[in-house]
């Protein structure tokens, strides 16, 4: 009875005194975030404010990061362009998402001329996937797969091409 109450003592007394990790840096908190993803200036200033990071400190952390390259709004904003343009978005909603995150018109025109994809072919596989019965001529089918292109970014000319229009 002795050896198991000997033993509890030590086994409580290790559970209060857990090391503490010490409070990451706003410099050590802004690469964590920037080894998962790509980040805009403007979204990576807003998360480390999220996490107490005074904004003065965060705008000075971003600076010295933007130097040592770690952090870059044109290789982001080309980073968006092609992760959108997979996931199926158009044109258009991909220049209004990139102008959420505070980029110039200048940056995002750049991101977007980069682009090396073929906007029409990415339509044409979307209907494919979504809408494969308006390739039949089917009237109704057809206008809802132009619906949910347009919704999704595409130029009308770009849902003609899709759904096989002149």
């Amino acid at each position: 009875m002795s050896a198991s109450g000997g033993g509890d003592a030590a086994s409580s007394s290790s559970v209060g005194q857990r090391r503490r990790r010490p409070e990451p840096s706003p410099t050590q908190r802004a690469l964590g975030l920037l080894t998962r993803r790509e980040h805009s200036r403007q979204e990576l200033t807003r998360k480390l404010q999220q996490r107490g990071v005074a904004s003065a400190d965060a705008a000075a952390v971003i600076d010295k990061l933007a130097s040592a390259g770690w952090q870059n709004d044109a290789r982001f904003a080309e980073s968006l362009v092609r992760n959108r343009a997979n996931s199926g978005y158009g044109p258009a909603y991909i220049r209004a998402e990139l102008s959420t995150h505070g980029l110039s018109g200048e940056a995002i025109n750049i991101a977007m001329d980069g682009f090396e994809g073929d906007w029409a072919a990415i339509a044409r596989d979307l209907v494919d996937r979504r809408h494969p019965q308006a390739l039949t001529g089917d009237r109704g089918v057809q206008r809802k797969a132009a619906d949910f292109l347009l919704r999704r970014g595409f130029a009308m000319d770009h849902v003609r091409a899709a759904i096989g229009h002149p």
